[in-house]
Parts: structure tokens; sequence; C-alpha cells
């Protein structure tokens, strides 16, 4: 099955001179939905993670049902001030200026195997966060993942562990 028939591109959105990639469309359809999950958990499996974090917001519908395929948990990365308790926050720099993700201080247990998940992979500034706020709570990050990956933006260059995925576009 070709995904990229399932995924709606619209220009202009969320500004002039943007292509977004909607994944609404992936998601509506069932057959190409589970499709994805078969392929991002057939892609990862060999990674032996134990627990599965997802970015928000799109990154949870990659995540959770995953988590769920493969008999393990799932725990969420959220802007900050989301998160109920205890939390770790991670500031990392944009293209013009900053932005704080967190994750909850007790989410991972130190040295779980962990694989960090997002629908979409472009400049790779949010999934490295991610990643390193991972490992600063603890996890052993062992591999990264998305469904859309654009790949001429280069994101994968900047995360350090094996990055897996399902669709990419060249231009």
């Amino acid at each position: 099955m070709d995904l990229k028939q399932h995924i709606r591109s619209v220009p202009d959105f969320p500004k002039k001179g943007i292509l977004f990639y909607d994944i609404s469309t992936l998601l509506a359809h069932a057959k190409a939905w589970q499709a994805t999950v078969e392929r991002m958990e057939k892609a990862l499996a060999p990674h032996r993670p134990e627990v599965l974090v997802g970015i928000e917001s799109r990154g949870f519908l990659v995540a959770a049902p995953l988590a769920l395929a493969l008999g393990i948990g799932f725990v969420m990365v959220r802007k900050r001030g989301k998160l109920p308790g205890v939390t770790v926050p991670y500031t990392y720099a944009l293209e013009y200026g900053t932005d704080t993700i967190e994750i909850q201080a007790d989410a991972i247990e130190r040295g779980r195997r962990v694989v960090v998940l997002d629908d979409l992979l472009a400049t790779g500034g949010t999934m490295a966060a991610a990643i390193n706020l991972c490992r600063q709570v603890g996890g052993n990050v062992v591999a990264a993942g998305c469904i859309i990956e654009l790949s001429f933006l280069d994101g994968r260059k900047k995360l350090e562990v094996p990055f897996t995925s399902v669709v990419a576009y060249d231009a």
C-alpha cells in the first residue's frame, strides 16, 4: 500500500510558503492506518523498546497504538505546563528563539530502553530535544521514528540514534 496516497498536502499552512503534510486523512483510513502501525512495529521491534515516548501532540497518535501493538508502555513529552506533578524541563533552540518541553520526573525508569516517536521529522530539533530529555531522566534511548520524514531537511543528522520513517519526501 502506498501510504503517500493517504497523506494530504496542504499548501501555505500554517503560513505562506510551507507545505504541510496532514496525517488526519491517513488516520481516517483504517487499512492505511493499520498498515502504518504495522510497518512502524516491524521497524522498531528489533530495538527491543521497553517504553515508547510520544512528542506532543501528533506523536501521541503514533506512539500510543504502537505501544499497544508492542505490549509496552507509553510516555508523553509535552510543552511546558501541560503535565501534572513533578516535571523535568528541557529548553532547546529554534530558528528564532527557544522552546521548552517537559516529561514527568518519574515517567521512565532509569536504564529502560526507550524509542522516541513523532508524526513528522523536519529539521530534527524537537526530536533531538526529546531524546536528550529522555536521557536526562535516565532513559536509554535506542531509536527514534516517525511516519513522515522530510529528508531534504536532513533532520536525521541531528539524531544520535538509529532513525526510521515509513514515508519520506525528498522535496
